[in-house]
């Protein structure tokens, strides 16, 4: 595994990379992986290290985590500057032909628009537990227990939001992430490596800022108004039209703690190309819970849908 950092419009990137020569001298196709709240690339240390067998295989830490740029200017995240910001990533790093791109939770809030709005980049989509924006906007305005899910964001949003996450070295991160996973799916070491990651400086604060400058968010009866993110009435939200084209794959742990199992339902509306795999016992981190399952579901959808 190489580690690089590229300069995108004056912010760096830190990735990783493997696979890209398999000693033939043919290049291969290019797999890029984006991560999650809060994460960083190691989610996909499980996915790196089984398609760098097959592919050129690439993970981002996302600007604003562990150890890219962490830019001080909201607007810098808000969704129609990251897919763009994203796509220039993509295109630096895989200019030679379309790429499969994978994505997980904010990565796939991403990866749906950007996939929409620059098909010529994508050329088969994989989805983990990320909610496609138009159908989550549905059911946060018809479904209350999906509003419910979603009330934590109010605690990541508001003026304590840092001190909050990084009060008692990071504890509100490790009951959201290492609480909610299977007992026994991390180990001491990937452990303490989030903590290390969480610790970066900036680091927290980059990362509430992907909420921040979230365009939609329901009232929360808890909370007062929140920094940056615009609370308004469901009544008054707007579903986004977001179509894809391409083949996509979406694997979804339905015992989800963001999401409710609805967001799939009548997805086809707006992904006619869709597959979909449940895994009824599975929680938001598949990933981590079921990396054989995921492996296997992705290489199999890579090789039945790959244009000819």
């Amino acid at each position: 595994m190489k580690h690089h950092t590229i300069d995108i419009e004056n912010v760096n990137i830190h990735y990783v990379e493997a696979g890209a020569d398999d000693g033939s001298g043919l290049p291969r196709q290019t797999i890029i992986f984006l991560h999650g709240f809060p994460e960083y690339w190691g989610t996909w240390h499980a996915q790196l290290d089984y398609f760098a067998n097959h592919y050129r295989v690439i993970a981002p830490d996302l600007p604003g985590y562990n150890l890219s740029d962490k830019p001080q200017q909201q607007s810098f995240f808000a969704v129609p500057n990251l897919i763009q910001f994203m796509a220039k990533f993509i295109q630096d790093v895989a200019p030679q032909e379309k790429i499969i791109l994978v994505a997980h939770d904010w990565g796939g809030a991403i990866a749906w628009p950007l996939t929409a709005f620059f098909p010529h980049l994508i050329e088969q989509l994989v989805i983990l537990n990320a909610a496609h924006p138009s159908t989550f906007t549905r059911e946060m305005i018809h479904n209350p227990e999906q509003r419910q899910k979603s009330e934590y964001i109010h605690e990541l949003v508001a003026h304590d939001g840092v001190e909050r996450l990084s009060a008692n070295h990071h504890q509100y991160l490790k009951d959201k992430i290492f609480g909610g996973m299977r007992q026994g799916t991390l180990s001491d070491i990937q452990r303490q490596t989030y903590l290390q990651v969480w610790a970066q400086p900036g680091a927290v604060d980059g990362m509430l800022q992907y909420y921040r400058a979230m365009p939609q968010l329901a009232p929360c009866e808890k909370a007062t108004s929140e920094k940056g993110a615009q609370v308004i009435a469901t009544t008054q939200m707007k579903i986004p039209n977001i179509h894809i084209s391409c083949p996509t794959l979406i694997l979804w742990g339905e015992q989800d703690q963001a999401f409710v199992k609805e967001n799939i339902d009548g997805i086809e509306k707006y992904v006619p190309k869709v597959q979909v795999q449940r895994f009824p016992q599975a929680s938001h981190w598949l990933q981590h819970e079921l990396p054989d399952d995921v492996n296997r579901e992705i290489h199999a959808f890579i090789k039945t849908t790959k244009s000819v």
